[in-house]
């Protein structure tokens, strides 16, 4: 069932955008901010777990205390996320074999992940066994509508080179590591065979927002140099040097969250007794 957000705990007043933008590539930020948001909006009963953490960061913005547990199967993303503070015990685990009790958290979120995933059903079937009767779990990520509407891929099917824009797609799916760009009635299938109910959904990320994601791909490649010579994405987190880039992305950020053309997908689960 399609459905909007609804107020809950957090704080909504936060400015996801900027303590994104100040840390991270604008394509990223832009879209993590929007995601922060509604996460603001929802109710985590503890004990919390986090399924792909990586890096931390997202945790530490979008969330007023630590989690309770973040799991990655990478080392280097769990070094950076201790770093930060994020979570109160990290673990380095595949998410198809968590190394926790059956019905150990009462709650469960995973960010932007399961696309990446090829195996998601075990990651699903796993996240059902640790979590309690009646806990929710939370996730997002691209959908059917964010392929279609790349940029460059349009405007190559605009000049009849339909091949060629299919490869260029096939290429962005690639380097985004996307296997899973689905719709809400695929994943509630998912869901549904692991044991889920899906209680809400809605679509965000406009087009417009996807183009500025696909262009920050290649135009932030400076910030993928300073990352590897210095560890941080933004070398002068200040709004001076920001700026141009804060106002590019501030319109985007501002559109209604949830959007019919949304190229993304917000799901709300529930585990079944």
């Amino acid at each position: 069932m399609k459905t909007q957000a609804t107020t809950g705990s957090g704080n909504p007043k936060k400015d996801y955008l900027w303590l994104h933008l100040k840390e991270l590539p604008y394509f990223r930020a832009l879209m993590r901010a929007q995601e922060a948001s509604f996460y603001a909006q929802l109710d985590f009963p503890a004990p919390v777990l986090d399924v792909g953490c990586g890096d931390g960061h997202f945790a530490t913005v979008a969330f007023n205390q630590p989690i309770d547990v973040g799991l990655d199967p990478g080392i280097s993303p769990l070094r950076e996320a201790a770093g930060r503070g994020a979570y109160r015990l990290l673990v380095q685990s595949d998410g198809g074999n968590m190394p926790f009790p059956d019905g150990y958290f009462a709650s469960a979120f995973s960010n932007s992940v399961l696309e990446h995933i090829p195996q998601v059903e075990a990651v699903l079937a796993e996240t059902f066994r640790v979590l309690r009767p009646g806990a929710p779990f939370i996730f997002c990520g691209p959908n059917q509508h964010f392929l279609e509407n790349l940029s460059i891929g349009s405007f190559l099917d605009g000049i009849h080179l339909g091949k060629v824009g299919d490869a260029y797609r096939s290429f962005f799916n690639r380097i985004s590591r996307h296997y899973h760009s689905d719709a809400p009635e695929i994943w509630q299938k998912r869901l549904e065979k692991a044991g889920f109910s899906l209680e809400r959904w809605w679509t965000y990320y406009t087009p417009g927002a996807l183009h500025v994601t696909e262009w920050g791909h290649y135009l932030g490649l400076p910030a993928l140099v300073s990352k590897l010579l210095t560890g941080r994405w933004i070398l002068a987190p200040f709004k001076w040097n920001l700026a141009i880039t804060e106002r590019i992305t501030r319109r985007h950020y501002q559109e209604a969250a949830a959007s019919d053309d949304g190229v993304c997908t917000f799901l709300i689960a529930r585990r079944q007794s």
